[in-house]
């Protein structure tokens, strides 16, 4: 049960038995956990938008709204505060309520049917298929895939998709930089890597790959002949390869689409067709761009989008002078094409560097479906690879990256994929391969692990006490979870209850770090009740002579244990036993 939500059709339900007038919108009602926590347990601001289309003063309709409230058994307290504000306290019983909820629940807990089965489309990675993903994409990779775990979570059904940027002239760079190495493995002497093509290493196993598939075939041959099967040759090698970054990840896309594909089914030109019908394209000259000297800029006629109709700040170019179409041509079509298959709800996650490309894309997506569809695009800032505080260097052009392989295989996937969800996505995040496995408080990644595995400890020791049927979630759900009076209990107990609301907010606002701020707050509250219990006596969980306090007690930590699995589900990570 979300509380909140909860609460919201109470202060609802009340505000229509004390008369108000008719037909109020309801909309801006809310009711949310209190800025300060010394002010109660839930707020809400119902009188304050209420009272004035009601024709009252706010104070008087909070005051008669909180009378209402008081009378409710699970209210023990209802305060009017500032100029109308309403702050509620609720009975330890009610918290109680809760816990068994959550019992009930298990890891299921915090599910939520707000999404109501509507499909979402999330695409992420798509990095272009030249090279083994590096640390950047793996961010991405890790974004998307727990936003799409997480909108699942609450009922959506998700699409996970990879779009494939194949028919590029960057494509074309990696079937001559594979040819060079394909000529190498057939014994040719190729010196430096020319200037423009890739350096890798990696690709002298496509060139091997390629030789030992076709032989000298290609060897005599013009590149009219041998570009387009040594592309596709190239293009599958790396897709490959890409899948097999991902996969050490966890990651799996459900859906690969090809630009190339696009491009031979005239889905561009179906999309052009949809914008001119709509008066949305148009033949013209652009302004030269900022900062250009106007001898540098030489003005000519394009096919142009009226993007600037959609909030963008310019009209674009759909084609260009030697007319061929543009990228952002391409993307639109790719786009229109994801709005054809029914999706409405689009979420793109993208690097850093696509952050100017925004809002000509979210113009499209508006223009192309009618302002339909809607589209959210994710940046992902850059990581800063450290190893005990020392910078690691990257250099892709080098050919000398380290590949998110390599730091998976180095630190673990499950340490990988918490670490890049503990900073917002538009934040650049540090990576010390030293920091992120070290075994302390300050390590989010082990804090939390340690925290379930800290509840199990518990568990696996309680069942010296009691029988593997007594120690069932349904039966402890039944346990007298009244004996659970402490501050720090109740503390933690309101804490898990707060799990549904968090988990829809987050999904609501497509912001699955938030999911890590609970899961360490949650880590932090539980290791603070256990070390309150080791000075404590009186408030261990287990205590052999108070059966019933044990049974209440270990309730409460099988909770703990569930609505950690949960949080780490949504992370696509292992909950672990023991540490």
């Amino acid at each position: 049960m979300n509380l909140f939500s909860y609460f919201r059709d109470v202060v609802i339900a009340e505000l229509a038995a004390i008369g108000l007038p008719a037909g109020l919108d309801m909309g801006r009602v809310a009711v949310e956990p209190p800025r300060d926590p010394a002010h109660g347990d839930i707020a809400s601001n119902a009188a304050m938008v209420l009272a004035k289309p009601a024709g009252l003063a706010p104070r008087a309709l909070a005051e008669k709204l909180a009378e209402r409230l008081k009378r409710r058994g699970e209210v023990t307290g209802a305060e009017v505060a500032g100029p109308g504000f309403i702050n509620l306290r609720l009975a330890d019983s009610f918290w109680h309520e809760r816990l068994a909820e959550i019992l009930t629940a298990g890891p299921a807990y915090g599910d939520s049917k707000i999404g109501a089965g509507k499909a979402v489309n999330v695409e992420y990675v798509s990095a272009n298929p030249t090279g083994p993903l590096h640390v950047g994409h793996g961010r991405g990779a890790v974004v998307g895939d727990a936003l799409a775990n997480l909108l699942e979570k609450v009922g959506h059904q998700v699409e996970r998709e990879y779009y494939i940027n194949d028919a590029g002239a960057q494509v074309d760079v990696l079937a001559r930089s594979a040819y060079l190495r394909y000529r190498e493995a057939l014994g040719e002497t190729i010196g430096p890597i020319p200037e423009g093509l890739y350096p890798g290493e990696y690709l002298r196993n496509v060139g091997q790959a390629l030789a030992t598939r076709d032989g000298g075939k290609w060897l005599d041959v013009g590149d009219e002949i041998w570009l387009a099967p040594v592309r596709d040759f190239a293009i599958a090698a790396m897709m490959a390869l890409i899948r097999g970054d991902l996969g050490v990840l966890g990651v799996e896309h459900a859906t690969f689409a090809s630009e190339r594909d696009i491009v031979a089914h005239g889905v561009i030109e179906q999309m052009i067709n949809r914008l001119g019908d709509a008066g949305l394209v148009y033949r013209g000259t652009l302004e030269p761009p900022k900062g250009m000297l106007p001898d540098d800029w030489e003005p000519r006629e394009q096919l142009l989008f009226r993007s600037s109709k959609f909030g963008d700040d310019l009209d674009r170019p759909l084609q260009k002078s030697d007319g061929s179409w543009t990228y952002f041509a391409a993307d639109i079509a790719y786009h229109f094409d994801k709005v054809a298959r029914g999706f409405t709800d689009l979420i793109d996650v993208w690097g850093a560097d696509h952050g100017g490309y925004v809002k000509r894309m979210q113009a499209a997506v508006a223009a192309i479906s009618g302002g339909k569809a809607r589209l959210d695009v994710k940046l992902c800032q850059l990581v800063h690879l450290f190893d005990k505080g020392t910078p690691v260097r990257m250099s892709k052009r080098a050919g000398t990256f380290i590949t998110l392989r390599e730091v998976v295989d180095e630190v673990g996937k499950d340490v990988f994929r918490f670490v890049m969800l503990t900073r917002r996505n538009d934040q650049a995040l540090e990576f010390d391969f030293a920091k992120v496995v070290e075994q302390s408080k300050d390590n989010p990644v082990f804090y939390v692990q340690y925290a379930h595995a800290r509840a199990r400890s518990v568990l696996r020791r309680a069942s010296e006490l009691l029988s593997e049927d007594e120690l069932a979630s349904a039966v402890l759900a039944t346990a007298p979870l009244a004996r659970l009076i402490d501050v720090a209990e109740l503390a933690l107990i309101r804490h898990l209850a707060g799990w549904p609301r968090l988990v829809e907010s987050a999904a609501e606002t497509h912001e699955p770090h938030r999911v890590a701020f609970y899961q360490q707050e949650l880590a932090a509250l539980f290791h603070g009740l256990w070390n309150k219990g080791m000075s404590e006596p009186q408030l261990r969980f287990i205590i052999d002579d108070a059966l019933d306090l044990t049974r209440a007690r270990l309730a409460l930590v099988q909770a703990v244990a569930f609505v950690v699995a949960s949080g780490l589900a949504v992370f696509g990570v292992a909950p672990v036993e023991e540490m």
